[in-house]
């Protein structure tokens, strides 16, 4: 049997508004079913990369994963490029972390960030 290796999943969420509240709950849910479907703790995870739209300035998603107890790992937010058309309200993540090699990963895109990956989306 062969050890863990280093491996990024990927996730995408929506909110309703830009307030604090709806950055932190959608994050918290995204994080959740990021950790839930890949049967991951903290101890697993080796940093986090969040992006969010440019309409979405109430708060940092990196404040919700501490919330939850991910404050050990090192996380950083920065913009998504304003892209013309693109998805609003938007808070997508990248989470490096160590899994068994023999483990398939789950992306997890929620809301209305399903229709970012159709054929990821659960």
């Amino acid at each position: 049997m062969s050890g863990p290796i280093v491996r990024a999943i990927r996730g995408a969420t929506t909110t309703d508004d830009d307030t604090q509240a709806e950055i932190k709950n959608a994050t918290i849910e995204l994080l959740r079913e990021v950790l839930s479907r890949n049967l991951l703790t903290a101890e697993d995870l080796i940093s986090i990369l969040f992006t969010a739209t440019p309409d979405l300035v109430s708060d940092f998603p990196a404040v919700a994963a501490r919330e939850i107890g991910l404050s050990g790992v090192p996380l950083m937010c920065a913009q998504e490029i304003p892209v013309d058309g693109a998805m609003v309200r938007c808070i997508r993540v990248l989470v490096h972390c160590y899994v068994p090699e023999h483990r398939a990963i789950r992306h997890v895109y929620l809301r209305n960030a399903r229709q970012l990956r159709l054929d990821l989306a659960e």
